[in-house]
């Protein structure tokens, strides 16, 4: 059997002449939080409804859980929950009646009910008409429903999408904790770095219906190089003055910058500065946030 949960060949989508995902390849180990990033409109929706699916692929192919899902769709389907989009209720009923009518059709045993909304922290809720229930709490039975049928695999498309501050910590620590506490992989995708910054061990990132990066986000986060920027008197000249010496400077809007480096090799350019009669105003770390890379990576399509 292959290590991967999820593994996607050439995965690809054409509606007419426009591709809305195009050859994409994910792969996604047991037990990871993996998230799926890209700009709005990037092809994350279709790769999903792919995935369930709920869309055909124009061609490549898809193995979850080693199986083919074009041969083995049902059996497949059976071990993943999924919360694509806004859920729907019926607000006149309880939060409890709401996953009675959804575990009737699984089939799933009665004491799963009252399992599930303890685990999005519900129960207290479960007598409750959800149209009186907030974003954050609907969105949270959203995920008990996806959970009903006990699944390995839990696929979430944008399930923050909408909520205040707190109702997206909620959603994030329920995610945090769900590979841990129930072995479960997840698949969650967001156009916001920040939440999958925060959320996920592994990240693909999406943009044009191409995937351009796919790995650790820690391996995302080295990507940001530090640079170490140096005010002086007379930039032009004292950077003249470094690569004469050996070292390595750039100069821009009259500022030196220096490749980040050891606080020794640092100590060493502010005592040749200064040994050269030249005016050090200030030395600071500059760094490349998180959300810059991403803008790097898609060619400028910002998250919101």
């Amino acid at each position: 059997m292959s290590e991967f949960i999820i593994e996607t060949n050439q995965l690809t989508k054409k509606f007419k002449n426009r591709y809305a995902v195009e050859t994409v390849n994910l792969q996604i180990k047991q037990g990871e939080v993996y998230g799926f990033l890209g700009p709005n409109g990037a092809g994350k929706t279709t790769t999903i409804r792919m995935l369930l699916g709920l869309a055909k692929p124009s061609y490549g192919s898809i193995r979850i859980f080693g199986k083919d899902m074009k041969k083995e769709k049902l059996s497949v389907l059976k071990k993943i929950g999924s919360l694509v989009e806004y859920p729907s209720y019926y607000g006149h009923l309880t939060a409890y009646e709401n996953l009675e009518a959804i575990r009737i059709l699984l089939d799933a045993p009665k004491s799963r009910i009252e399992e599930v909304l303890r685990i999005v922290r519900l129960s207290k809720e479960a007598k409750r008409p959800v149209k009186g229930f907030s974003l954050g709490m609907k969105q949270r039975l959203g995920i008990a429903a996806a959970l009903l049928g006990n699944p390995e695999l839990l696929i979430l498309d944008e399930p923050t999408n909408g909520l205040d501050p707190s109702g997206i910590l909620e959603i994030r620590e329920l995610i945090k904790s769900m590979p841990k506490e129930h072995g479960m992989t997840i698949l969650v995708s967001s156009h916001l770095l920040s939440e999958i910054d925060q959320m996920a061990t592994q990240v693909g990132i999406i943009s044009k219906g191409k995937m351009i990066f796919q790995d650790s986000i820690e391996t995302l986060r080295q990507r940001s190089q530090s640079k170490i920027s140096l005010k002086v008197n007379d930039a032009e000249q004292a950077w003249r003055m470094l690569l004469s010496k050996g070292i390595q400077a750039e100069m821009e809007n009259q500022q030196l910058y220096l490749p980040y480096s050891s606080d020794a090799h640092v100590s060493t350019v502010i005592h040749e500065l200064v040994n050269h009669r030249f005016s050090v105003y200030r030395v600071q770390e500059e760094k490349k946030s998180l959300e810059e890379i991403f803008l790097e990576l898609t060619g400028g399509e910002a998250s919101l």
